[in-house]
């Protein structure tokens, strides 16, 4: 993607707000291979992915619960601050028609502000805050929402090994609000891309107009989440470190000066390949794939929620985000860490409306040590 520079006098998009939100059901490894008959085990799992654990939405927590739960954390965080713009980024909406961000917005008590939703797969976070901020640097809004939210457990098939030990359910957002240039917070840089010759590569074959699924029940492969793990692998860590690298040439970056490092927690292999051809310091590098899995679009906003409530990155110190997901998709964000502390809720499904916490916690982060053994393909999107 070439480099753009909206016209904004003098504008500057500054994350204000941080939001996190998880269902209560926590699967282990054992849990997951016990519940699809896999011939896998927790070390396997672990050694391969970086996963121990993830979470689960169960009967009547959907993705708009999460989002919503998500989204009021991060108004929170902000101090109550009112958006004026909802964008959700979703591969898993309530429903095909219509979009989700509405109804979160309803629920939000937003009244009447323009919500839409954005499907970019497991980047989806980075294409909507990126949209978020041109919107914001040219004056169409001042305080925009957005939300990665994605409830995977419903298109992922639980006898499928690539895939059901992979994916976890939850949800992240931001506020963003127009601020000043060098504000703590402020998104600096960005580089966005796709390529459809892969879309094939991280698909569910039945459902949409060109296959639809009204006439006949489709086979079982055909109605879950497949994917290809040895070429995703291969295209996620070329696409992400180059974006990465476009995005710190845009923000006149050195890699070694960051202080702090998000990647997409697709698999932890990827990510230490990822920040490894960076030349990213280990101790700069973030995430919380080992207890949360991949939870595609709310992956990168979850672990910035899970990081920001450590409190173990300064504000105003130089961040790098990347994603890749299906499409093929993959985008990076080059921002300031922001003063905002991160707050974090439970889904008010009907389900999960009893014995809830108020707030959800982060179990502590144990970083996890790449193996040197071959890359054995299986889960990776």
């Amino acid at each position: 993607m070439p480099p753009r520079t909206p016209q904004h006098d003098g504008r500057a998009g500054v994350v204000c707000g941080i939001g996190a939100a998880l269902p209560p059901a926590e699967r282990s490894n054992a849990d997951v291979a016990h519940d699809g008959d896999l011939a896998t085990s927790d070390e396997w799992i672990r050694s391969r992915t970086g996963i121990a654990r993830r979470r689960r939405a169960g009967p009547g927590i959907a993705t708009g619960d999460l989002a919503a739960a998500a989204g009021g954390a991060a108004l929170e965080s902000a101090g109550g601050a009112a958006p004026d713009m909802v964008l959700l980024a979703t591969t898993t909406p309530d429903r095909r028609c219509p979009a989700t961000a509405p109804q979160v917005a309803h629920r939000l008590g937003l009244g009447t502000v323009p919500a839409f939703d954005l499907a970019a797969v497991c980047s989806g976070f980075v294409y909507a805050l990126t949209v978020a901020t041109g919107l914001v640097r040219s004056g169409v809004c001042e305080r925009p929402l957005v939300i990665g939210a994605e409830t995977y457990s419903t298109i992922v098939d639980p006898r499928d090994r690539d895939t059901a030990v992979v994916f976890g359910d939850g949800a992240g957002a931001v506020l963003l609000r127009a601020g000043d240039p060098g504000e703590p917070g402020e998104v600096l840089a960005w580089d966005l891309g796709a390529d459809g010759a892969g879309s094939d590569l991280i698909a569910i074959a039945a459902g949409g107009s060109a296959a639809p699924a009204t006439s006949h029940r489709p086979p079982r492969d055909h109605r879950y989440l497949r994917m290809r793990g040895r070429e995703v692998y291969a295209h996620a860590v070329r696409r992400m470190t180059e974006s990465s690298r476009t995005v710190l040439r845009r923000a006149d970056w050195r890699a070694p000066a960051l202080g702090a490092f998000i990647g997409h927690q697709a698999n932890q292999r990827i990510l230490d390949t990822v920040g490894d051809r960076l030349g990213v310091a280990a101790e700069c590098r973030f995430g919380n794939i080992r207890d949360v899995g991949n939870t595609a679009a709310a992956s990168v906003p979850l672990a910035l929620a899970d990081t920001a409530a450590r409190g173990v990155v300064r504000p105003g110190a130089p961040t790098l985000l990347t994603a890749f997901g299906g499409g093929l998709t993959w985008g990076s964000l080059a921002l300031t860490w922001p003063t905002a502390r991160a707050c974090a809720d439970t889904p008010a499904g009907p389900a999960a409306a009893a014995d809830r916490p108020a707030h959800d916690t982060y179990p502590p982060q144990d970083r996890q040590q790449r193996e040197e053994e071959p890359w054995n393909p299986s889960t990776t999107m």
